[in-house]
């Protein structure tokens, strides 16, 4: 007979710290579930190191990608009056966009 794997457990104290750096206010509740989660999902990777890894083959990905990009080909720009139709805000012909970085 095969026992149920025996999952790690997280404090209490850990999960108000993980909380904590993560910036979240959890309910008591809230605490309980995230420490019954990570605690299930902390059993799963105990489990994969579990597995006999020697003499397979590292890969990066489960599939063989080749590059899919293609030349670059010159074409016509969009036409003005499209362009004003797309945009949100034109001014003097430019596409007017929020202001992203504050100058010093």
């Amino acid at each position: 007979m095969e026992t149920a794997p025996v999952h790690p457990t997280i404090s209490e104290a850990e999960v108000q710290h993980l909380a904590h750096l993560a910036r979240l206010q959890l309910t008591p509740e809230e605490r309980e579930t995230m420490r019954e989660d990570l605690s299930s999902i902390l059993g799963y990777f105990q489990q994969l190191s579990a597995v006999e890894t020697g003499g397979l083959e590292e890969m990066q990905r489960p599939v063989a990608l080749v590059n899919v990009l293609r030349d670059d080909q010159p074409s016509q720009p969009f036409p003005p009056e499209v362009l004003a139709a797309l945009a949100p805000e034109m001014q003097d012909g430019f596409v007017k966009v929020p202001r992203t970085v504050e100058a010093d």
